[in-house]
């Protein structure tokens, strides 16, 4: 059996859960469903990180002894995770008895490695990253470069382990193993920082009580960074015992990168003094800003609280939004507008419409219970069609959650959704049902539609396991039977052969109830702090100075700019107008749930079927007109003079209805 053993960072207790603990929680969460479903022997941990001395500084300000302090925000980790519905295996606190011992343990075999020496240090220090700089690292005179403040200048005496010996073979395990650190970009830059070579490090401090004591020296406590790495092992018990010997090495420790040298640098070369084995994969994931902004205490407005989001829209939507909102491993700028426009076009309108139309046409044609398919047909037309997509969707999305990419997971289960759509539209079973000579086509339209939201399901559990069971139970997979449909990865051949023949159905119904203008401006109050919104609107909202020229010269108001309600759209239909060489007759969807149609003068630029499934930026507020006997309701943005260059498009992919500001 394959064994997969996953871990998040430890998370600090001077703090409160936000979006960016919440994201990688969810990341880690989704990819160990998965490989539970594929038979894998999982495990996933997570936990806080309790001792050094922000935490000692952030108990003394509340007049809290450092033990209290943890002891109440390691809670709200806890209830967080819950509320997220977060399946971990393990949570560690470094405050166990386990953890000291492993730590104690790992500080042993260094010190009979030969590897650590007493000393004295000096240098600026960031009590924040719990680390020393050197000066040239310094940024804007004496700043921290990760967290932008103020270092204090420290001298004391310490224990240094003696990294400096292991820059080489910590490259040469680069060099045998090329996925040690992903992404590539990411690898190549502590490649290139082993390669300036590696100075010995201080693993000691004297300044402060709040940690691990250094065995044979009380003085003197355990480096916070020495005592937090070294949790991903210490919550496995006793080296060499059970879960250790099973589970060891890690498969994949996911962080972010602001902490990539102290996993991918100092960890790897403890172990290696230590004579352990290094972790598979250190996955880095990179930052989420808020509106342009990093996640601050002392910026309101960065400060996304996750519980209320999930109490307001869901949690499954919310896991939904962020895990495909940026590809793992880029930056991703959090608004609530694009949580809201993912909502509504994917989740209400892509998936929602599946659930209702599928169980509908079931109700009105197949009496409430699974139809039966007919062989014949699975291999024909559209049914044809459809199961491939099926077959192909539920290869590629194992693969891509093997590789740790759960957005384009998500792209590839939303594609067999749409598609799934699509089919319905284009069997209309309510067009069969009135000929009884077509009964088989139209059980077996309906049987596919039914089987394809099933086996969307079923792939999108790792990432919405409460939807999925909703969906699950709604085409009669109830109980324990839905319980094993979701344990299971689906298998590509069984497509169209999963639901059991008669089974209940569900009513159709609302699983995401679409947020219309009036909900989202109610949300937003609620969401964003009354300190944000006072004042000044955010920088991405102000009128510059002057106001901008176009070519032209004329210029035009910032209030003028704002009346135009510019939005993402994504083509559905493309067509030409008849007896017009250079017009094509649109459908496109922008999101608030009816399609539009618009006449576009594109047509010796593009070919109609080259631009079905683009997105494209499309003014909205167009009042509509009459060209060539055709209505348009809006205008699509178009690069060029004279002659169509390119139409204006957005750098990824964004949800119809997405506002551009």
């Amino acid at each position: 059996m394959t064994r997969f053993y996953i871990t998040t960072p430890i998370y600090y207790v001077n703090d409160v859960p936000h979006l960016g603990h919440a994201y990688t929680t969810m990341v880690a969460d989704a990819l160990a469903r998965f490989h539970r479903s594929v038979g894998d022997d999982t495990r996933f941990l997570t936990g806080t990180d309790e001792h050094g001395l922000k935490v000692e500084q952030a108990a003394a300000a509340r007049g809290l002894s450092p033990n209290k302090l943890a002891d109440q925000v390691v809670e709200r980790f806890r209830d967080t995770w819950v509320q997220m519905n977060i399946a971990n295996d393990d949570f560690i606190r470094t405050t166990e008895p386990r953890h000291k011992q492993v730590v104690a343990d790992i500080w042993r075999r260094i010190d009979a490695a030969g590897d650590i020496y007493k000393g004295a240090y000096e240098g600026w220090y960031c009590v924040s990253c719990e680390a020393y700089y050197g000066e040239g690292d310094l940024v804007e005179g004496k700043k921290c470069p990760v967290h932008k403040r103020e270092v204090s200048w420290l001298s004391e005496p310490t224990y240094f382990f003696k990294m400096s010996r292991y820059g080489e073979r910590l490259l040469e395990h680069f060099e045998k193993n090329p996925g040690f650190v992903q992404p590539e970009g990411y690898k190549n830059e502590v490649v290139s920082f082993l390669k300036s070579g590696l100075r010995d490090l201080s693993v000691s401090r004297t300044t402060f009580k709040w940690g691990i004591p250094v065995p044979g020296d009380e003085e003197h406590v355990i480096y916070v960074w020495l005592d937090a790495l070294t949790n991903y092992m210490s919550a496995l018990g006793p080296i060499g015992g059970e879960l250790h010997r099973r589970y060891w090495p890690a498969t994949c420790h996911l962080i972010g990168k602001d902490i990539l040298k102290f996993h991918a640098v100092y960890w790897p070369c403890m172990l290696l003094s230590a004579g352990l084995p290094l972790p598979e994969t250190i996955f880095t994931h990179g930052w989420w800003t808020v509106r342009g902004e990093k996640i601050s205490k002392s910026m309101p407005a960065t400060r996304v609280d996750p519980n209320q989001l999930a109490e307001d829209i869901g949690v499954d939507a919310l896991r939904y939004y962020l895990l495909r909102e940026v590809p793992l491993g880029l930056d991703g700028d959090f608004t609530y507008e694009s949580l809201i426009g993912r909502y509504n076009a994917e989740l209400a309108n892509d998936l929602g419409n599946l659930v209702s139309r599928s169980l509908t046409v079931a109700a009105k044609f197949c009496a409430g219970a699974v139809p039966p398919a007919h062989g014949p047909l699975a291999t024909s037309g559209r049914h044809g069609e459809i199961a491939q997509v099926a077959r192909q969707v539920i290869g590629e999305t194992e693969g891509h959650l093997r590789a740790c990419a759960p957005s384009r997971a998500l792209e590839a289960i939303w594609r067999l959704v749409r598609e799934a759509n699509r089919y319905v539209n284009d069997t209309q079973p309510w067009v069969l049902a009135k000929d009884p000579q077509r009964k088989e086509e139209l059980d077996h339209s309906v049987r596919i539609a039914l089987e394809a939201l099933c086996c969307a399901a079923r792939m999108v559990a790792p990432v919405m396991p409460k939807t999925a069971e909703k969906i699950l139970a709604l085409v009669g997979m109830v109980g324990a039977r839905g319980q094993e449909a979701i344990a299971r990865w689906p298998v590509a051949d069984r497509f169209g052969q999963e639901l059991e023949l008669g089974a209940p159905l569900g009513a159709s119904t609302i699983l995401f109830p679409r947020i219309d203008e009036a909900r989202q401006a109610a949300l937003l109050e609620r969401w964003i702090p009354t300190d944000a919104r006072a004042g000044e609107p955010p920088a991405a909202a102000k009128p510059s100075p002057a106001a901008e020229k176009t070519s032209d010269g004329v210029e035009v108001t910032f209030e003028e700019f704002g009346r135009m309600d510019l939005r993402v759209a994504r083509v559905l239909s493309a067509e030409p107008v008849p007896k017009a060489k250079k017009l094509l007759v649109l459908t496109v969807d922008v999101g608030d749930g009816t399609p539009r149609q618009v006449v576009a003068g594109i047509a010796e630029a593009f070919r109609p079927e080259e631009l079905i499934g683009r997105s494209v930026i499309f003014l909205a507020n167009l009042k509509p007109a009459t060209i060539r006997g055709v209505t348009s309701q809006g205008m699509i943005l178009a690069a060029g003079a004279d002659a169509v260059l390119g139409l204006s498009a957005v750098d990824r992919d964004l949800p119809p209805g997405t506002r551009i500001r």
